[in-house]
């Protein structure tokens, strides 16, 4: 059987204990010993306004999951120049690991827009679409991916939306927090509060 890597990627701007609860939801239902947190270097449909830097975002995400050896998190999409677009990370990957099977797990907020996204065709193919719930968002029958992308591929891509529990934490109410000087221990790890406060992030 070959391996299987799932693949999870966003600002994370800052990583919060939803984003960790999610990932090892996906490895449990999913049967997967093997999750990448991958972060992204200035996501094309987002200004750059309130991303903290590169490396912060990245120290906090391996700070996140210390001590769980099933999540990686990777600098896959930091290490290059200009905005990161799925479709090179999932070439450079799938190079990197041809025998693997790709899961690229992604929101359902996302998925509704994929038929935009680069090289949506080449992404599907590259990677099975594992999507997650998200608050107040319908899907419907993807109506837009299927005259973009066929009938094919809308339900496949429907037939991958998992069941998991919605996690009401948003990275935006970290930052409100911070910048209002509330607690964050409930949205973070201690680790994440405590790098966020040394570094001065979001201030």
């Amino acid at each position: 059987m070959s391996e299987r890597i799932a693949i999870m990627g966003g600002t994370f701007n800052p990583v919060h204990l939803g984003h960790v609860r999610l990932a090892r939801a996906v490895m449990g239902e999913l049967d997967l010993n093997r999750l990448m947190l991958v972060p992204c270097a200035r996501p094309p449909h987002k200004t750059g306004a309130g991303l903290a830097p590169s490396a912060d975002r990245l120290a906090m995400c391996r700070l996140a999951v210390e001590g769980d050896p099933r999540i990686e998190v990777s600098d896959i999409e930091l290490r290059g120049d200009g905005p990161s677009y799925t479709v090179d990370t999932l070439r450079r990957l799938h190079r990197a690991h041809p025998e693997a099977e790709l899961l690229l797990v992604i929101g359902a907020d996302m998925l509704r827009d994929l038929h935009l996204w680069r090289s949506a065709s080449e992404v599907i193919s590259l990677a099975r679409i594992v999507t997650l719930p998200r608050p107040g968002v319908e899907l419907g029958r993807l109506e837009a991916s299927r005259a973009a992308l066929g009938d094919e591929a809308a339900d496949r891509l429907l037939a991958d939306v998992m069941a998991t529990p919605l996690v009401d934490v948003s990275s935006s109410e970290v930052r409100r927090r911070v910048a209002a000087g509330e607690p964050i221990d409930d949205l973070v790890s201690p680790a994440v509060s405590r790098y966020i406060a040394e570094r001065g992030l979001y201030r």
